[in-house]
């Protein structure tokens, strides 16, 4: 078996500035790049700051996304038997989420409030306006893995960090998106065509127009995520984002992804290449093999298993569906994430291979469903549906004269020929084509799993949209070992707060348990924009 895991000594950073730039109390030892800023550098050397910041958001993969949020979202599934009981079977191991927690502290936060350290909010508010957007984006998926967390009084005590509601850190995050636009837009009215970060921005090597797009498509995510819960602000938010004149992400080379630098290798890559920990999940299998899906051989790679190519022939693509009995590595030869193909230089999931963090595609489903809630200029629902499949289509370099207009084709049943126990008929009767005489329920659902299909291999938000609206359908958990805490057909709602919040910052997590809507500290708990019922 091979992990990674985070073992620096836990130090404190009550020097680092508070608000909305700040660190929690408990941070693991910054130490992973010698160009990371103290708080004696300065202005002129920031630059090298951005490229850290955005590579860790994806610090700590393994344990921090891949065996949660990638395997809940239907992604991605380890063939490997780490333990008797793990997270993928509801036995949340806190050795692993603890990653998910802290280095979103350690390795985005305390950075970014080193970069308010050096006086950059008036002196470079451009780079001010990246900062935040990173931050955003970052602490975005900390809150949506555990609900409530330390955001605008990180920092601020060695004793007590107190925690802020999900209302208050989305609401906080509408406000950080604001300055960032504003900065980037003035200075990029006043400087035109200037980038002054250049190389050292791995996302888009310091392009401001592309970063306003970025923010603006971000905040329509992030709208769209409390529309249940908070339709008012959804709204207005949602459509600050369609109308900013800095506009949105619309095609593929708006798309943001990190390169990989400094000896860095794709996440993916290493754990599915490197240690052999990771193959495809049933769950998208099975909807790309019955859609006949032209993006599924630049997705994965066909099973090589024997018994799957007994039983269901040579070139299946066939995943492991979530809890399985993994008592032996059985499942190693199941279909794989395209780390070779067609080289392991240019694989989608190669070794050095960007990462994606948001994608035009991604923005034209958020358009889709705003307008199926008549949001102002969102566009048509089926213009908006349809582009996102094309969009997504150019990304990946494929194409079909007749997917769109596919009004047969559904997911396939789930069967593993190793283990009868864990076959399951198809959940889902939706279909490809656009129908506007459908429902609704029908048109969000062919949206959303049209979305999660496009959105690939971004797990994380996968999961986040099943949560929201319970699509696409998802095969649950066959072995649930979670003592009753998770519902095997609800399926998981979150994680549980790593231990060492109980003992170095008792006071406030315990006063956010106590604030978690309907339920205790454990995966069944929902998120404060977790409502569940209808979509309408």
């Amino acid at each position: 078996m091979k992990m990674q895991f985070n073992s620096g000594s836990a130090v404190l950073f009550a020097s680092l500035l508070i608000g909305a730039s700040s660190c929690t109390k408990n941070f693991e030892t910054y130490d992973t790049n010698p160009a990371s800023l103290s708080s004696t550098e300065t202005i002129a050397i920031l630059p090298t700051a951005f490229g850290p910041l955005e590579q860790n958001i994806y610090h700590n993969y393994q344990t921090a996304q891949n065996l949660s949020a990638d395997a809940y979202g239907g992604f991605f599934m380890t063939p490997t038997p780490f333990k008797a009981s793990d997270n993928l079977n509801y036995f949340l191991v806190d050795g692993w989420d603890v990653n998910g927690f802290n280095d979103m502290y350690n390795y985005e936060m305390s950075p970014v409030a080193k970069i308010a350290a050096a006086g950059t909010r008036t002196a470079r508010p451009d780079y001010w306006a990246l900062a935040l957007i990173m931050q955003v984006e970052a602490m975005d998926r900390c809150t949506d893995r555990f609900g409530p967390i330390p955001y605008s009084k990180a920092g601020s005590s060695l004793t007590s960090v107190p925690y802020d509601s999900q209302q208050d850190i989305y609401n906080l995050f509408f406000l950080q998106l604001d300055t960032a636009v504003s900065n980037l837009e003035t200075y990029i009215a006043s400087n035109p065509g200037s980038e002054p970060l250049g190389t050292n921005d791995l996302v888009y090597g310091g392009n401001y127009v592309e970063w306003v797009k970025f923010a603006n498509s971000l905040r329509l995510r992030l709208a769209m995520r409390i529309v249940k819960v908070d339709p008012t602000t959804a709204q207005t938010q949602a459509e600050k984002a369609l109308t900013d004149p800095g506009g949105l992400m619309t095609v593929p080379a708006d798309d943001a992804l990190v390169a990989q630098s400094g000896g860095r290798n794709n996440d993916i890559w290493t754990v599915t290449v490197s240690y052999g920990n990771n193959n495809m999940n049933a769950a998208l299998l099975t909807y790309m093999e019955g859609f006949n899906d032209p993006r599924l051989p630049v997705y994965a790679t066909p099973a090589t298993d024997a018994s799957v190519v007994a039983a269901l022939g040579s070139g299946y693509y066939e995943g492991i569906r979530i809890g399985i009995n993994l008592t032996q590595s059985l499942y190693q030869g199941f279909a794989l994430p395209n780390c070779t193909l067609p080289t392991p230089q240019t694989a989608p999931f190669g070794q050095t291979a960007p990462q994606y963090i948001m994608t035009a595609a991604e923005v034209w489903f958020l358009k889709a469903e705003a307008a199926l809630r008549g949001w102002a200029n969102a566009g048509t629902v089926q213009t908006d549906y349809q582009t996102g499949i094309t969009t997504s289509f150019q990304q990946w370099g494929v194409s079909s004269i007749t997917y769109l207009t596919d009004n047969t084709s559904t997911e396939t049943a789930y069967t593993d020929p190793r283990n009868s126990a864990n076959n399951s008929p198809a959940l889902s009767t939706i279909t490809i084509a656009w129908d506007p005489t459908a429902s609704q329920e029908t048109m969000l659902e062919r949206i959303i799993t049209q979305k999660w299909i496009a959105i690939f291999p971004d797990g994380q938000e996968a999961w986040a949209d099943y949560r929201r609206t319970g699509y696409p359908r998802l095969f649950p958990v066959v072995n649930n070992f979670s003592g009753g805490t998770i519902s095997t057909s609800v399926q998981i709602r979150r994680l549980a707060y790593p231990s060492n919040e109980y003992t170095t910052n008792a006071i406030a997590v315990n006063a956010a348990v106590a604030n978690l809507l309907g339920g205790p500290d454990n995966g069944g708990t929902r998120l404060w924009w977790d409502t569940g019922g209808s979509n309408f």
